[in-house]
């Protein structure tokens, strides 16, 4: 039982010895990172954090996806839009490539148009369908 508290007892003071070694002769530490960034940390899966990060715009970049037509809403309220108006964007959105329709919602962000609430809901439930299957593939 004495052996063994002498190894434990030998083991930790070694422990101990090498750490302050290191914390003295390694000078430069690695920068702690401030609260706000390790929060936004992506996930690990960074192509796929960037590609369809809508809050992030990715890229400054207008891309047009054949609903140039889509830029007479911008400015109005999500709450105004027609039954009509509403079916309109939502054309656009199911004729839109899988892989496309994250980079669709960004830049309707960026041109500064309001998705109709009901189209926005089938928007966040698509990406996120899209999300589900590419982590379960």
């Amino acid at each position: 039982m004495t052996a063994a508290l002498i190894i434990a007892s030998a083991i930790i003071l070694a422990g101990l010895a090498l750490y302050v070694h290191h914390r003295l002769t390694s000078g430069d530490e690695a920068p702690a990172l401030p609260p706000a960034a390790a929060d936004e940390e992506c996930c690990g899966q960074h192509a796929v954090c960037e590609r369809d990060s809508l809050l992030a715009a990715v890229s400054q970049k207008i891309e047009y996806y054949d609903d140039e037509e889509l830029d007479a809403f911008a400015g109005r309220d999500p709450e105004s839009y027609s039954a009509a108006e509403s079916e309109q964007f939502r054309d656009v959105l199911l004729t839109l490539l899988p892989d496309d329709i994250a980079g669709w919602a960004r830049s309707v962000q960026l041109r500064g148009i309001a998705l109709p609430v009901d189209v926005r809901d089938e928007l966040i439930m698509m990406i996120s369908e899209a999300r589900a299957s590419r982590t379960h593939a």
